[in-house]
């Protein structure tokens, strides 16, 4: 997932999170919530490996993204979970391909020949997810270039604060790109959302196994990061992150009134999760420390 070279070609750039330049906005590309918007213009191809069908298409801003569909199975609280977890990942320093908000018209359908992906496009109407497209890039491979303890050990640590299940050895959801690891795919994250109740909601614990974790091998004692990364997440961070989210998205969730109330719970997990004494960096340290 990265930059077209096309999308670069005589427009200025600045620089975006200290990862790297992107385009300044363009005429017709409109900050939403603190993300861009660009509109689908021509779907390329699928993704077939990925399980919710997601898929290539060009923007009118010439850019490649790799489009999360709305009408996929998992609905818009894999989207939403994508740009938490993504967004959160990258105020704390991880590298994480540009988060856009997409706007598609199921016209393109018209011109796609695969039934399967035709009823998705016409699904999937309004405002979906695209991250930017990487050329080049491949699965990461630990065993091919051993990432550093420091590494490791964070990533461990932000896949168990938000739940994130989905990166194991047998789908590591990261990228090696021009020599650096980037994250991707978050939408099986905070994964209490797609039956939370307020009634019930933060439980006192929620199950992480840690024992498939792509980076459990590598990683180091816990503590000194846990002090680190839980300190950087602040109620202000929290509204920033969360602010990202399209009320539009939020107002779908049956069991919250509002957007804010929505963002309110999100919060709440996240104040509890990261409160004194934390039990699951306990019990992710004992996993660690099994391994080794």
């Amino acid at each position: 997932m990265g930059s077209d070279p096309r999308r670069l070609r005589g427009r200025r750039l600045e620089p975006v999170g200290g990862d790297r330049p992107r385009p300044a906005m363009m005429p017709g590309v409109n900050a939403t919530n603190g993300l861009r918007t660009v509109a689908a213009t021509r779907y390329v191809t699928p993704f077939r490996e990925g399980g919710s069908l997601p898929g290539l298409v060009e923007a009118d801003d010439l850019g490649m993204y790799v489009l999360k569909f709305r009408g996929a199975g998992q609905g818009v609280k894999a989207l939403v979970a994508e740009i938490v977890v993504g967004e959160l990942a990258r105020r704390l320093g991880f590298r994480v391909p540009e988060i856009v908000l997409v706007e598609l018209d199921p016209e393109l359908a018209r011109a796609e020949p695969d039934q399967e992906v035709q009823e998705l496009l016409r699904a999937s109407g309004g405002v979906n997810l695209g991250l930017d497209y990487l050329p080049g890039s491949f699965d990461y491979n630990p065993v091919v270039r051993e990432p550093s303890t420091d590494l490791a050990t964070r990533l461990l640590w932000l896949d168990a604060l938000t739940l994130n299940v989905d990166r194991s050895w047998r789908n590591p959801n990261t990228l090696l790109w021009h020599r650096e690891l980037w994250l991707i795919d978050h939408g099986a994250a905070l994964y209490f959302h797609h039956s939370w109740t307020p009634e019930r909601f933060p439980a006192a614990s929620y199950r992480f196994d840690a024992a498939d974790h792509l980076m459990l091998p590598f990683a180091g004692p816990l503590a000194e990061v846990d002090a680190e990364l839980s300190a950087k997440i602040t109620p202000e961070l929290l509204r920033e992150v969360l602010a990202l989210v399209p009320d539009q998205w939020l107002a779908q969730d049956e069991a919250y009134g509002s957007p804010e109330a929505v963002r309110a719970a999100y919060t709440q997990f996240f104040t509890t999760r990261l409160a004194q004494p934390r039990a699951w960096v306990d019990a992710l340290e004992a996993a660690r420390a099994a391994r080794v």
